[in-house]
């Protein structure tokens, strides 16, 4: 079985990658281009080394690990976490683009460890009415299309967010548009909403609503009814809806609305994503008078469709961390007065913090995510907590790669935190790391749950 496993995921890395190498593809037919014989791709004799050496090390480290399956799922599921630490490594030694693809194709065919332990009770917490495990959550743009859920919930996440999806497919920005800064623990992309659209993504949520929806059928009869469970319409954890707005769209609104209607009836809350630096005009809806005509329209959309007891989907946005203090407090003021759920803080930025400005990439236009954002982003945060009075939940996304980076967070302001940079850079064995560190860190000052840590560095 894992032999099997490890030849069809080397399979799949030289599938990737041959289209990768291939003519990109559009949503818009062109007759000129037919009569133009194919050219032979130039692929440098390092970058196939590469991939064959990642292909092969997969192999190794699956089938080695194959005398650990005879002990408990736990111990096992344990083991694949560890040796995920070898693999991931070879990961960058391919385009950014391409690795990012191979991950989210493996997460979707369960080529990744499924976490079989329990969370430590001090880490579950409720937000709107959902049970979370942990606080831990995948930051959308990860799984922009909706592909994945189970495999990345089951890597140990207590939610993922996905998206952003876009009402009409569309593919985002010209090639390349990622770019590492290893050194720095940081990526600047610059993809543009690049999205299959709200018809896919719909139907690979419904799909995935079906099959929880079995699944929980099926198990009633097993299952204590005092038995209190974690999680939410994608299964064991919480599933957020990133929504954005198509490029050449001149109606967000209507954009937004769109995505609501179609997508809302999956979602576990939903995100309207107003602060992408890479989609023109996007972040001029931050503004007061035209947030606050956004927001609600987009309340009322949803407000408008038939909900079941539970009632509809949490509302969030989420902001860029480039904001001046009068920005934030407009924001604040709109939140409050037309009592929003939530706000995630932040997005990638376009500013260059000193520690990166050695480095040549950082001349690429685009966003910048991971470590150099924490502290401009945890400073936002902390910010808006005391703007809103603690009455709004705040996620708090941007640089972090550790427990600790997490406590720091929490301790600003935010109730949940996101990953993905990190998540890029370290792979599924940071998951249970961050978890394990976070844990110690609420024990070692005396904190009984998460609750009790929001916003204690803004007392």
């Amino acid at each position: 079985m894992t032999a099997r496993i490890a030849l069809r995921f080397m399979k799949e890395c030289l599938k990737q990658k041959l289209k990768s190498t291939a003519a990109p593809r559009h949503y818009c037919s062109s007759s000129s281009s037919s009569s133009t014989a194919p050219v032979k791709p130039n692929i440098p004799h390092s970058s196939r080394k590469g991939r064959l050496l990642t292909g092969a090390t997969i192999g190794m480290v699956i089938a080695g690990g194959a005398y650990a399956s005879t002990v408990d799922e736990a111990t096992f599921g344990g083991w694949l976490f560890s040796a995920t630490k070898v693999v991931n490594p070879f990961f960058a030694l391919l385009d950014p683009e391409v690795a990012h693809r191979l991950a989210v194709s493996a997460a979707a065919r369960g080529w990744v460890p499924r976490e079989k332990r329990p969370d430590q009770q001090i880490l579950e917490l409720e937000v709107w009415g959902r049970r979370f495990s942990n606080p831990i959550g995948l930051a959308a743009g990860f799984d922009k299309n909706a592909e994945a859920i189970e495999g990345l919930l089951g890597l140990g996440f207590g939610f993922v967010e996905v998206g952003s999806v876009t009402p009409i497919p569309q593919e985002g920005n010209p090639k390349p548009r990622m770019f590492r800064l290893r050194n720095e623990g940081a990526i600047i992309n610059r993809c543009g909403f690049n999205s299959e659209g709200i018809v896919a993504v719909a139907k690979r949520l419904g799909a995935q609503h079906g099959k929880r929806k079995l699944d929980e059928t099926s198990s009633t009869s097993v299952s204590s009814n005092d038995e209190v469970k974690t999680g939410g319409k994608a299964g064991p954890g919480i599933l957020g809806v990133n929504i954005g707005k198509n490029k050449s769209s001149e109606d967000a609104a209507a954009d937004y609305v769109q995505g609501v209607h179609t997508l809302s009836q999956y979602a576990d809350y939903l995100v309207i994503n107003i602060s992408s630096p890479n989609t023109p005009g996007l972040r001029q809806l931050q503004g007061r008078k035209q947030l606050k005509d956004l927001i609600k329209k987009i309340q009322a959309a949803r407000d408008e469709m038939q909900w079941a007891e539970e009632g509809p989907p949490p509302l969030l946005v989420k902001i860029a961390p480039d904001l001046s203090k009068q920005d934030l407090e407009d924001i604040a003021q709109v939140a409050l007065a037309l009592r929003l759920d939530g706000l995630i803080i932040s997005n990638t930025t376009i500013s260059r913090p000193d520690i990166v400005e050695s480095n040549p990439v950082s001349k690429e236009s685009g966003g910048l995510s991971g470590k150099p954002l924490f502290n401009l982003s945890t400073d936002i945060l902390k910010e808006m907590y005391i703007l809103t009075k603690g009455r709004i939940p705040l996620i708090g996304c941007g640089g972090v790669s550790s427990g600790e980076d997490a406590y720091k967070k929490i301790r600003a302001g935010a109730t949940l935190v996101q990953l993905y940079t990190a998540f890029a850079y370290g792979g599924p064995a940071l998951i249970p790391q961050i978890k394990a560190e976070l844990a110690e860190c609420l024990e070692k000052d005396g904190f009984k749950s998460v609750y009790d840590a929001v916003g204690a560095d803004c007392r």
